[in-house]
C-alpha cells in the first residue's frame, strides 16, 4: 500500500486483550490505534484516515454497532470487522446488516484474524487500482480521473487535485447522493465548517467548468450532499 503500513482503528474495551492483539498486528506491519471505548473509538476515526476497522461489539460510551453506523455514515467503503463474545445468531445477522465485512466471535485464533485482514486489504488494494484507471463519460464531457483531465468540444482543463477527486466521486456516484460528510472526510481530511464553505467552492468550480453542456448538472441536496445528474 505505496510502501506505508496499513492503519487499523481498534476498538477493545478488554484491557488486556486490546493490547496483545495491538502488539501482534504491530509485529505484522500493520499501524494500530487502541482505543478503549466507542466514543473514544469515533474520535479517532474522524482525526485520522484508516485502512480497516476493529470494533468490539460490548463497549461502554457508545457499543461497536452504533460505533459502525457512525463510520458507515462517513466510509460506506472502509473494511470493518466486529469482534464479539456475542454469538447468539440474531448479533451476527445485525453486525452484517450493519456493513460488517466479517463478524468474529471470542476467542477467536490472532493468526486467522490476521490473514482474514491480509485478503480483505489486498482485495481492497485491487479494486481501488481499477478505480484509479476508470474513465468517465458525462454527457459530452469525457473525464479521465488518472490524467486529471476534462474534456469537451475538443478542449481540455486540467483539474486541481482536489477538483480531480471531487469530480471522480461526483461520477462515482452519477445520479445518486455523495453525502457531504464522505467527500469531506475523504478529500479534506474531516468535516469542520471551513472545510464545507472549501468544498462549495470547490462545487462552483466544477459547475463551471461543466457548464456548456445543459444535460448535466451539480444539484444541492440541502444539508445531505450533492448529486452529479446526467440526462
Amino acid at each position: 500500500m505505496d510502501g506505508k503500513k496499513p492503519k487499523i482503528l481498534l476498538c477493545e474495551d478488554d484491557t488486556n486483550l486490546g493490547s496483545v492483539l495491538k502488539n501482534y498486528l504491530e509485529l505484522n506491519d500493520y499501524d494500530v490505534t487502541l482505543e478503549r471505548d466507542g466514543r473514544l473509538g469515533l474520535a479517532a476515526f474522524q482525526r485520522e484516515k484508516f485502512d480497516l476497522c476493529l470494533l468490539d461489539v460490548m463497549m461502554p460510551n457508545m457499543d461497536g454497532f452504533t460505533l459502525a453506523e457512525e463510520i458507515r455514515d462517513v466510509d460506506p467503503d472502509i473494511p470493518l470487522f466486529f469482534l464479539s463474545a456475542k454469538t447468539m445468531k440474531e448479533d451476527i445477522i445485525q453486525g452484517y446488516k450493519l456493513g460488517a465485512d466479517d463478524y468474529i466471535t471470542k476467542p477467536f485464533d490472532s493468526e486467522v484474524l490476521l490473514h482474514k485482514i491480509k485478503a480483505i486489504l489486498k482485495r481492497n488494494e485491487e479494486l481501488n487500482k481499477e478505480s484509479e484507471n476508470r474513465e468517465f463519460d458525462l454527457a459530452s464531457y469525457h473525464f479521465n480521473p488518472k490524467l486529471r483531465q476534462l474534456s469537451h468540444d475538443g478542449k481540455t482543463q486540467t483539474l486541481s487535485p482536489k477538483e480531480n477527486e471531487l469530480l471522480k466521486m461526483l461520477a462515482e456516484h452519477l445520479n445518486d447522493l455523495l453525502p457531504r460528510e464522505q467527500a469531506l472526510k475523504k478529500i479534506w481530511g474531516s468535516d469542520t465548517y471551513f472545510n464545507g464553505r472549501s468544498m462549495d467552492v470547490y462545487i462552483a468550480k466544477l459547475r463551471k467548468y461543466l457548464k456548456d453542456d445543459p444535460k448535466i448538472e451539480i444539484v444541492n441536496i440541502h444539508g445531505n450532499g450533492f448529486r452529479l445528474v446526467v440526462q
